[in-house]
């Protein structure tokens, strides 16, 4: 006779997050995080940067707390308060220095595990450094993947985690692109795209997906233009099963709130995920955006990190 399945009773959040303000960021997450857990979620999930919210704005970067910061204590707060599990992904400078997207999952006992984005997106790479972990959190025997909003995007992220994990969790801080006449329709297709990534992932890795999301406006420097952005967050906070089938879901338009669904744990037999490196396919500008502010971005964090040791060393003489 086989096992009955688990099921777990799951909650994604979306947030309007006021960019840089952490105090208002963390005030909003935990009202959201204890609303779900009042409506009977044994699982929560944060979005992507939950702390800070996401644009170009190096102060994120600068003033990224250690891994006992306030935004990993309130983590572990909710989940011990409520007696659930409770992740997000956060800034964080690590001992050697170097800032990382981490996003960090919280039992009632503690902390369960880690993972660092492996790949910082575009503007992301002038705040942060990519991480090399395979994402696997084992809790109390179950395997649960991590992935973090373009991971969902990408061919690798299958390779690590597709057929090997009984959940998925993780978040989003996916901005729009600009409207301007001559892009034609590319945030038409970058909203699909956004919307479509947690189911298409879900199909692709065999493994049920709770996707946590940003929605509301941003505006801020554009990174290696004179410009400024002004734009919104895609939102799409979406719950799947296995087989790619969304549960709950939350349109950027609708704004803040939670979305929560009964999910039974386990994998399926994934999908080939082919050998291109992106899961969908992208457009020409959405691709060399993506090659030029990594380059630039890379460049600025460098700076920004020798800049930061040369001030170090500095105040220490």
């Amino acid at each position: 006779m086989s096992a009955t399945p688990t099921t777990i009773r799951a909650a994604a959040v979306q947030t309007e997050a006021r960019l840089g303000d952490v105090a208002a960021n963390l005030a909003d997450c935990e009202r959201l995080a204890d609303r779900a857990a009042y409506d009977g979620a044994g699982w929560v999930v944060l979005p992507e940067f939950f702390s800070t919210g996401i644009g170009y704005l190096p102060r994120i970067s600068a003033e990224a707390p250690g891994i006992d910061g306030e935004p990993t204590r309130l983590l572990a707060e909710l989940a011990a308060r409520h007696g659930i599990h409770v992740g997000g992904s956060t800034l964080v400078r690590d001992l050697d220095g170097e800032v990382r997207n981490a996003f960090l999952l919280f039992g009632p006992d503690g902390l369960v595990g880690r993972h660092d984005k492996d790949l910082p997106t575009m503007w992301e790479s002038a705040l942060y450094t990519g991480g090399s972990d395979p994402g696997r959190l084992d809790v109390a025997g179950t395997t649960v993947g991590v992935a973090l909003c373009w991971e969902l995007m990408r061919s690798q992220t299958v390779a690590r985690l597709g057929g090997e994990v009984d959940l998925v969790v993780g978040g989003s801080g996916w901005w729009s692109l600009p409207e301007w006449p001559l892009l034609g329709g590319a945030e038409r297709r970058n909203h699909a795209r956004a919307t479509a990534a947690p189911a298409t992932f879900a199909r692709y890795v065999g493994a049920p997906v709770v996707h946590a999301a940003h929605a509301g406006r941003v505006d801020c420097a554009f990174l290696g233009t004179p410009l400024r952005y002004r734009g919104r967050l895609e939102g799409g906070a979406q719950i799947c099963d296995a087989r790619g089938q969304v549960l709950a879901s939350r349109h950027r338009d609708q704004g803040e709130g939670v979305v929560i669904a009964e999910v039974t744990l386990g994998r399926t037999t994934p999908a080939f995920a082919h050998d291109r490196f992106w899961l969908q396919r992208r457009g020409a500008v959405a691709a060399a955006a993506w090659h030029f502010h990594n380059t630039i971005g890379r460049r600025a964090y460098a700076r920004a990190q020798q800049q930061r040791t040369h001030q170090h060393e500095e105040s220490t003489r």
